[in-house]
């Protein structure tokens, strides 16, 4: 099986999606982010803070070579900001847009403080970040999932009918 590789706005459910879905597939899992925080032993936000976002973008890109080897990785909300990024996912797998609206992704967000490019933007900027990185995120995705008003469990079980994991 090639990797599954899920992207989408900050907010959207990629970790909890993707853990959900190793988890009910069997499937090894990898969250880059989380692997960024644990390989450089500080907060997204730290790094962001401290060393800029062009530090991080090269961190991430390092991640997303190195979690081809899994089966699921949840990916960081810009991950689409480099195009050495989708690249390295086209060739090693699918990409699985997990589509939010932004209504969704504000009530989401309003109370997390560990989101740099939500929280240091006005409204304007916040949507207009959205509105850029939904296009791109619609440019590249192989399947789209749309998750208003879905549980996890439902956007794991139709991803795993995209990609026919019943039978795992």
């Amino acid at each position: 099986m090639k990797t599954i590789f899920l992207i989408g706005f900050m907010g959207s459910g990629k970790s909890t999606v993707g853990k959900s879905l190793s988890e009910t597939y069997h499937l090894s899992f990898i969250d880059t982010d989380a692997y960024i925080e644990e390989a450089y032993d500080q907060k997204i936000s730290e790094i962001f803070k401290v060393y800029g976002e062009n530090v991080f973008r090269t961190y991430e890109q390092e991640a997303i070579e190195r979690a081809v080897t899994y089966d699921v990785v949840s990916t960081g909300g810009g991950i689409v900001e480099r195009e050495t990024n989708i690249k390295t996912m086209k060739n090693n797998g699918k990409i699985v847009f997990l589509q939010t609206s932004f209504t969704h992704i504000e009530e989401r967000l309003k109370q997390d403080v560990n989101r740099p490019l939500w929280h240091l933007n006005d409204r304007t900027a916040q949507i207009s970040l959205y509105e850029r990185r939904n296009r791109l995120y619609m440019q590249y995705a192989d399947v789209i999932i749309h998750t208003d008003d879905k549980s996890v469990e439902e956007i794991v079980q139709e991803i795993g009918n995209n990609f026919s994991l019943s039978g795992r």
